[in-house]
């Protein structure tokens, strides 16, 4: 780490503003109305950092982004369930500010003891957080006398309250959990244990195109999954039926295929409907796909090609489903992959999960205990993988 962490910092006695991300699903609770945290996953992971600003006898001042609210108030985005979830967790109820900045937030903290924790309203209940407005990043700044910043899932953004605020902060360092986040998907691009497998799945090629480039000269295969398939099939003039192209990307798509000969590979069969929502016409096709069909998961002899690889990494990374696995008929290249996953962080490989479907994948199949790390950004583990800057680790105060 080439930037300040929390351990660098002298917390005792310090207002430390903190940037978590509390970003997570609600689901509507008791017969009021009232949301709650349908997974905590997140806030779990911001807990180590806000246990050890307390302990060293500091005021944990906590804020986050939740939704997308469009820079104004709305009740559906409010934070005020994740500090319920919060205060279970903690066994200790923070104080939760219906305000995000001004008098009386500064008054509040001043008033707190030492040791205690408030959480702030929802930050993009602003315009100025999503455009890094420096009025509002001040403001931001004034709650704090050291700013950490333990949100790995927007530091991949430019935004106020992770970028902004450190410009007007004394010290800016990372929290255990971005700290965290930097090593091990560090250790990836820098010193994996050979072979390196990289799965990636999900819709679009076009959101994974400059991380494939950049593992091209990293990983020993890159195994695709996902309707991003579909794009690299028919860009070698393989028939995909109806799936799902990015008819505008073929071109890049077989730049890709060019440079990564003989380390990407591609489903062999595959599991398809004429539409999602008829399973009841579920089959297996090898090759190419009929017009009438979409491929919607991966087929048994791909699931065992590419089981094998995974089986045989010393590193292996992984960011989307191989299917539509919130369907139970094209799950099974899905869950195949996280049991794949598991078993070869048994057997001593690093193995790094990522993005919010790959991530529900494999708590749903009971696997994520068994791997090494599960991210908690998606778009910023793939900016981080493509080599790309991340704004939020950037603006952080350097080692001397």
């Amino acid at each position: 780490m080439e930037k300040l962490t929390l351990k660098d910092l002298d917390l005792g006695g310090k207002c430390v503003l903190v940037r978590v991300d509390f970003n997570v699903p609600l689901r509507e609770g008791d017969e009021s109305g009232r949301y709650e945290v349908a997974d905590d996953t997140r806030i779990r992971a911001a807990l180590p950092t806000i246990e050890a600003i307390r302990e060293a006898n500091g005021k944990a001042v906590l804020m986050s982004h939740l939704g997308r609210p469009k820079g104004k108030p709305d009740p559906r985005f409010s934070l005020a369930p994740v500090a319920d979830r919060l205060g279970d967790l903690l066994g200790t109820m923070p104080r939760f500010s219906s305000e995000t900045i001004g008098n009386i937030v500064e008054k509040t903290i001043q008033t707190m003891p030492y040791g205690s924790v408030i959480l702030l309203e929802n930050t993009r209940y602003f315009p100025g957080e999503t455009t890094n407005d420096p009025d509002f990043a001040a403001d931001l700044a004034k709650l704090g006398d050291v700013f950490v910043n333990d949100a790995f899932g927007t530091a991949h953004r430019a935004h106020a309250s992770n970028v902004g605020v450190a410009k007007h902060a004394s010290l800016a360092a990372a929290g255990f959990l971005l700290e965290r986040e930097l090593v091990q998907l560090g250790s990836v691009l820098e010193s994996p244990h050979p072979p390196t497998v990289a799965l990636l799945g999900g819709a679009k090629v076009s959101d994974k195109m400059g991380v494939i480039t950049n593992l091209t000269d990293i990983a020993d295969h890159i195994l695709i999954g996902g309707a991003m398939a579909y794009t690299f099939l028919k860009a070698k003039g393989i028939s995909v039926g109806s799936s799902l192209v990015e008819e505008d990307r073929l071109d890049d798509a077989r730049e890709i295929l060019d440079k990564a000969a003989g380390k990407l590979l591609l489903p062999s069969d595959h599991v398809v409907s004429t539409a999602i929502d008829k399973p009841e016409e579920r089959r297996v096709l090898s090759g190419s796909i009929e017009n009438d069909f979409m491929g919607l998961d991966i087929g048994p002899e791909t699931i065992a090609q590419y089981t094998e690889k995974v089986l045989q990494a010393g590193t292996c990374v992984w960011n989307g489903p191989m299917g539509v696995f919130e369907v139970t008929a094209f799950a099974s290249g899905t869950n195949a992959m996280a049991h794949a996953v598991a078993k070869s962080t048994d057997q001593g490989a690093v193995t790094i999960v990522g993005g919010g479907d790959s991530v529900a994948a494999i708590k749903r199949t009971g696997m994520d205990s068994h791997v090494t790390h599960v991210s908690t950004g998606g778009g910023a583990m793939l900016d981080f993988l493509e080599g790309k800057a991340l704004p939020g680790l950037v603006a952080l105060t350097d080692k001397q």
